[in-house]
């Protein structure tokens, strides 16, 4: 039997292995897949909806896009549709702003996979080493 969306964030929002609670902070995080920004809110939950995205880093370059299928969201194994795109920073953003915006998957979660997938885009970019000041040299 299949529940909504709502009645399931109901049941899990207080109580759920994913929860990560901190002291003096008032909304705890959450340590689940699918979730963009590790909030544990409803609208960012990978949990309780049918449609969920996910944006992970890849193996060497670029990032992975993972999104869940609606048509098989009672076999886990099936649901999961992985699509890596490392064709270069600014066509890649430009691609997963068209997947997300384009087709109607999940509108709302536009900007925070944006986000995800140039933060990810900008660890993997490698650091200019620092050149050393040299020394002044004192006239004797």
């Amino acid at each position: 039997m299949a529940t909504s969306s709502h009645l399931n964030w109901l049941i899990v929002r207080n109580c759920n292995s994913h929860l990560l609670k901190k002291r003096d902070i008032p909304k705890p995080f959450s340590t689940e897949r699918n979730n963009l920004t590790n909030l544990s809110s409803f609208k960012y939950s990978g949990l309780v909806h049918h449609k969920t995205v996910a944006v992970v880093p890849a193996d060497k370059k670029g990032f992975t896009v993972v999104y869940k299928k609606k048509k098989y969201q009672n076999k886990p194994a099936k649901s999961l549709v992985k699509v890596t795109m490392k064709s270069g920073p600014r066509r890649s953003l430009h691609k997963l702003k068209k997947m997300l915006g384009a087709q109607k998957y999940r509108k709302d979660l536009t900007k925070a996979a944006l986000r995800r997938a140039s933060a990810v885009l900008r660890s993997q970019k490698p650091t200019a080493a620092k050149k050393a000041k040299k020394a002044a040299k004192k006239a004797e």
